[in-house]
């Protein structure tokens, strides 16, 4: 990030606090940060704060004389490599699909050529409305890139996705958008990962499917850090409900049969991850028309068959085709690390990271995740942490592995 310039917008939410440690990190780093300082933003973090620790002038009205006589806003947002939004609020967004210029901000964003990149934060009902929704997609479709929301609890007391992503991961994805020497330069550098995360859906006729609760959090989380340790990372995702990581190389899926296919044409790598929850069976001969309910009260009978065993089918390539290390994921409610140690025994993979997915637990399409690493050598278990924690633990392993000779 040595010598890049990072045009940051904080908005007003109660997660621009964030930013002060984002500004840091960008600094230490090498790069120089322009703060652009909304009137709500002001009511969050100071402008003395901001600057202070960005070095530099906060700028926050539009109607600035000393910077508009020579086109400040036009000049602020062209010196950039890259702006960054953060938090990008429902107002922000909307303004930003709207294409409206009322403020600074938003005016700084119609006038600029240079990538953008947004970090949502809102309360989760706001994240979750379709008007958001709707403006997330044509922010999307013009090429915004998105890092984030993440799922936890928020300060207005309620609980789910809408929370700002952590600056750590912020900068992951800057530094990714930028495509910087230093975390290309990572522990994993020259390194091929595949990932697969998510759901898969199985159709029953053209509006059933067949799926599962998993959002997808774990596995995008576990992309995104192995990128950030420098992989060049292959993420195979089914229909997640979870934000997709900035920086791997997505493969966008909606069926076991499609994700084989799409891992296939991703190998050969180094290492693989199968974090996805891939749907055991499918239904055999799928309806090509929507299945009616009859009068009578009979309900359709479904022929299942069993979908193919992606996990095994890599673990057990001959060597020169498969990975070096291959890591799956054991989904379990009962006798966590017997029917773990036994998967990893059947499926002929070097790990497996088992997690109790019991509804108590709150860990399927939950933040946290507890896991319990099953190897050669036996159990060893993982305290319980966020999902993002989880992926920066199991990406440092995998580098310690792919950095020695052989596999442990």
């Amino acid at each position: 990030m040595r010598g890049k310039r990072i045009l940051l917008i904080i908005g007003g939410g109660i997660a621009a606090y964030k930013c002060l440690e984002l500004i840091r990190l960008i600094r230490k780093a090498g790069g120089a940060v322009s703060p652009v300082l909304t009137r709500a933003g002001s009511q969050f973090v100071t402008p003395l704060a901001v600057a202070a620790l960005a070095g530099e002038k906060v700028h926050g009205d539009l109607f600035d004389l000393s910077d508009e006589a020579a086109m400040g806003h036009i000049e602020l947002s062209r010196a950039a490599d890259l702006v960054v939004v953060a938090p990008a609020t429902a107002d922000l967004m909307a303004k930003m699909a709207g294409g409206l210029a009322g403020d600074l901000a938003s005016t700084l964003l119609l006038a600029t050529d240079t990538a953008v990149l947004i970090a949502p934060a809102m309360n989760l009902r706001m994240w979750q409305h379709a008007a958001t929704r709707r403006n997330l997609a044509t922010l999307t479709a013009d090429g915004i890139a998105v890092v984030g929301p993440n799922e936890g609890d928020m300060a207005c007391g309620e609980y789910g996705p809408g929370r700002m992503a952590e600056p750590g991961e912020i900068f992951a994805a800057i530094s990714a958008r930028l495509g910087d020497a230093g975390i290309r330069g990572g522990r994993l550098a020259g390194r091929r990962v595949i990932v697969t995360s998510g759901p898969t859906h199985e159709p029953i006729d053209p509006v059933r499917y067949l799926a599962n609760r998993s959002s997808g959090a774990q596995g995008a989380a576990i992309a995104a850090a192995l990128h950030a340790l420098g992989a060049d990372v292959v993420l195979v995702s089914g229909p997640a409900t979870a934000p997709l990581p900035v920086g791997p190389q997505i493969v966008a899926v909606e069926t076991a049969q499609e994700m084989l296919a799409a891992v296939e044409r991703a190998l050969p790598a180094d290492g693989a991850v199968f974090a996805a929850a891939v749907a055991d069976w499918r239904v055999a001969g799928a309806s090509d028309k929507k299945i009616k309910k009859g009068g009578s009260g009979t309900v359709p009978a479904l022929e299942l068959v069993e979908n193919p065993d992606i996990l095994r089918w890599v673990a057990q390539l001959p060597p020169g085709k498969r990975p070096a290390l291959v890591v799956g994921f054991a989904a379990e409610t009962d006798d966590l690390v017997a029917n773990a140690t036994a998967k990893r025994a059947a499926k002929g993979c070097d790990w497996i990271m088992a997690n109790d997915v019991s509804p108590e637990t709150g860990i399927m399409g939950g933040p946290e995740n507890a896991v319990t690493l099953i190897t050669a050598d036996g159990a060893e278990e993982w305290p319980r942490a966020s999902k993002v924690e989880v992926a920066r633990r199991l990406a440092a392993r995998i580098a310690d592995v792919l950095d020695a000779e052989g596999v442990a």
